[in-house]
């Protein structure tokens, strides 16, 4: 038995109207053709699906028990082809996002709401992780995409310059220094900072050994294996203060005051980046991808960015 789904199409519309006529009509296809079509179908079947009488074309018992069939055979075929196509065109499946630094607020966060109002079905998993640990990760397909501080020079994949973060210190809220309206780098030069061992503290922890050069050293590092609610609780009981990106300031917690951090021309300010691997073909990355450069186009003639 051969029978193919046109066939079960070509049985269905048939079964639809009071004539071959008609069907073929509907079909688009000559009468005789579809009258030869369905005697074809029924010798291979071996049964009989339609009568015809001078009055019409109608199904038989047999033949209504087969054209339910039919429907629920073509329903699931073209379920799963739309399922498929969604897939193909990044509108269905499973974005994994390496992320060095909370989404709580800021561009991130815009970005993951923007993706999902875009993609509703498309699921999206978070993994947290320093800059080494995101980068491999990247490359053990961990990950499809991550979104990073600083340019990796040893990343040999894609890269899409995104947005500036500014940098943020979280007092307690009766710190003294909470009291200024603008922080400069000196200022900081006698703190002791809680600085957290994944995510962006590495970064942050070069930043201060940057900015702060001898002033800083062990004594004044507490490193911190906890999340970004945590570190903030032990701010507020004055344990020491934390260095944060913009992105992390939608976490609010009692007792805690942010303050921007400046250098001799503004606000310090950290530029983010998303990595991916060329060789990736989910296409819920191409979809990803495509919305960042709406937002984000790369001007740069360098080989490789987007």
């Amino acid at each position: 038995m051969d029978v193919e789904l046109r066939d079960l199409r070509l049985a269905v519309v048939t079964s639809q109207h009071r004539s071959l006529r008609q069907a073929a009509e509907a079909l688009n296809i000559r009468q005789s053709t579809l009258s030869r079509r369905l005697h074809e179908i029924e010798r291979q079947l071996g049964m009989v699906l339609f009568e015809r009488t001078n009055g019409g074309t109608h199904l038989t018992m047999v033949g209504l028990e087969f054209i339910a069939s039919a429907k629920r055979i073509l329903d699931d075929v073209d379920r799963e082809l739309r399922r498929i196509r969604s897939r193909s065109r990044g509108e269905l499946g499973l974005l994994t996002i390496g992320v060095q630094a909370s989404p709580s607020a800021g561009h991130m966060h815009a970005t993951l709401v923007e993706y999902h109002r875009r993609f509703p079905d498309v699921d999206v998993r978070t993994v947290d992780g320093s800059h080494d640990r995101l980068l491999c990760a990247l490359a053990g397909n961990a990950v499809d995409v991550a979104i990073m501080t600083g340019h990796a020079t040893a990343w040999d994949g894609r890269m899409l310059p995104l947005w500036s973060e500014r940098v943020i210190v979280a007092f307690p809220e009766h710190h003294p220094l909470g009291q200024n309206s603008r922080i400069r780098w000196a200022d900081l030069a006698n703190e002791k900072f809680l600085v957290p061992q994944q995510g962006p503290g590495p970064e942050l922890e070069g930043l201060l050994a940057a900015k702060l050069r001898h002033a800083i050293d062990s004594q004044h590092i507490i490193h911190q294996d906890s999340s970004l609610d945590r570190l903030l609780s032990l701010v507020s009981a004055n344990y020491g203060t934390l260095l944060m990106f913009e992105g992390a300031t939608g976490v609010r917690h009692e007792g805690v005051v942010y303050r921007e951090v400046w250098d001799d021309d503004g606000p310090t300010q950290t530029n983010f980046m998303a990595y991916w691997r060329e060789a990736n073909s989910n296409p819920a990355l191409g979809s990803f991808l495509a919305m960042l450069n709406e937002h984000y186009p790369d001007f740069s003639a360098g080989p490789k960015a987007t």
